[in-house]
């Protein structure tokens, strides 16, 4: 049995010259995997992602539907640079993210941010919230450590906890306050874009 068909260009390929406007443009994206399977060659690979073409302008919100394993994830990911593209370009207005990577890790990680769907897999069990938060501002050299400490408390208001939050780690929190968290450290480098991997999977509010 045939898994599910890899995401593919949902209609005509939109014009490569960003526009004003244009935060993030996706353009022939492809990326595969080496097949894994019994009896299959070492060379065979399976293509998760197939000439994909986005475009996101500033303001607006894209939501991708798909069934499970037709590489929604797996577009998120190579986005973000967490998978490697096996052919295509990922433009943040006209800044080749890829390239930008390449020479500068950290200011290409704050043009695009994420929100992974494992909430808990994602942050550090032996680290307290606000101290996480910290680090990310601290590892970017983003304002003082006094600074560093208000704007992490500002990002848990945010998004709807407050500063009582600081000092607990992620084993206190409910599954929906975990991706919260993870929303507040997305948003911390004020990032052009931030991609959302499942993002209402944990929700602690009704939508």
């Amino acid at each position: 049995m045939n898994g599910p068909e890899p995401l593919r260009d949902p209609g005509p390929e939109p014009l490569r010259d960003p526009r004003p406007g244009t935060v993030l443009d996706l353009v022939d994206v492809e990326v595969s995997y080496p097949d894994r399977r019994r009896g299959r060659r070492r060379t065979s690979r399976v293509r998760a992602v197939q000439g994909v073409n986005l475009r996101l302008r500033e303001g607006e919100a894209l939501g991708l539907v798909g069934e499970s394993g037709s590489g929604k994830s797996t577009l998120a990911r190579a986005t973000v640079g967490l998978v490697p593209l096996e052919a295509g370009r990922v433009l943040v207005g006209s800044t080749d993210l890829v390239e930008l990577r390449a020479r500068d890790p950290r200011l290409a990680a704050r043009r695009v941010q994420m929100v992974f769907q494992d909430a808990l897999g994602a942050l550090d069990p032996r680290q307290a919230i606000g101290s996480a938060l910290v680090e990310v501002l601290g590892v970017h050299d983003l304002g003082d450590p006094d600074s560093r400490r208000d704007r992490a408390v500002s990002l848990l208001s945010d998004v709807g906890l407050g500063a009582e939050y600081f000092g607990r780690y992620p084993h206190q929190l409910s599954g929906g306050q975990r991706q919260r968290v993870g929303i507040a450290r997305a948003l911390a480098l004020s990032p052009d874009v931030v991609i959302l991997d499942e993002p209402v999977s944990a929700l602690d509010v009704s939508v």
